[in-house]
């Protein structure tokens, strides 16, 4: 856990110390909404991944008639006609996408409750993210395009995550 720790005080100083500042009132703002908007992405982040899954189900019966064509092309002499396009990393960017999702869900209670807990499930959702770049890179779906948009896309959350850090480490305020 101090690998994460030291992590978090490492993106402290680049994103709050070496960073320009959010005003007070747009914290506030972030603070108050972000639970709502963390829970309604999980949850679409789940569906998400159902629907992927379903998908790939779909596919997988879909193998056995691409194998059939495969097989008839090569018994006249032809070359494969398609091949199967989901593979381990297909798998595993799901797998991944639904531990984001859940990490988003768990945290709706506690950043509600402004807890620093509900941060840290949001800062772990973000790490999340730069390995779901990561493992799609190497998928047939994905490409550097991808992790580039992952690595923007997670900087930009670590920007407004930890220029709202301070008000979680305060005193929880009671959930309204």
């Amino acid at each position: 856990m101090s690998a994460l720790q030291s992590l978090e005080t490492n993106l402290e100083d680049v994103f709050v110390k070496n960073a320009p500042a959010l005003p007070e009132n747009g914290k506030k703002m972030i603070v108050e909404y972000l639970p709502w908007i963390n829970l309604v992405l999980g949850l679409i982040s789940l569906y998400t991944v159902y629907m992927l899954w379903h998908w790939a189900h779909l596919l997988d019966a879909a193998n056995k008639f691409i194998d059939y064509a495969n097989s008839i092309t090569q018994a006249y002499g032809g070359t494969t006609v398609a091949g199967h396009r989901l593979s381990v990393v297909v798998w595993a960017s799901m797998a991944v996408m639904a531990v984001q999702a859940v990490l988003y869900i768990l945290a709706f209670p506690a950043l509600r409750a402004r807890k620093k807990s509900g941060w840290d499930l949001l800062f772990y959702a973000l790490l999340v993210n730069v390995v779901y770049g990561v493992v799609v890179l190497f998928s047939d779906y994905g490409g550097v395009g991808n992790l580039i948009g992952s690595l923007i896309g997670s900087a930009v959350g670590f920007y407004f995550l930890f220029q709202i850090r301070s008000l979680y480490l305060k005193a929880p305020a009671a959930a309204k």
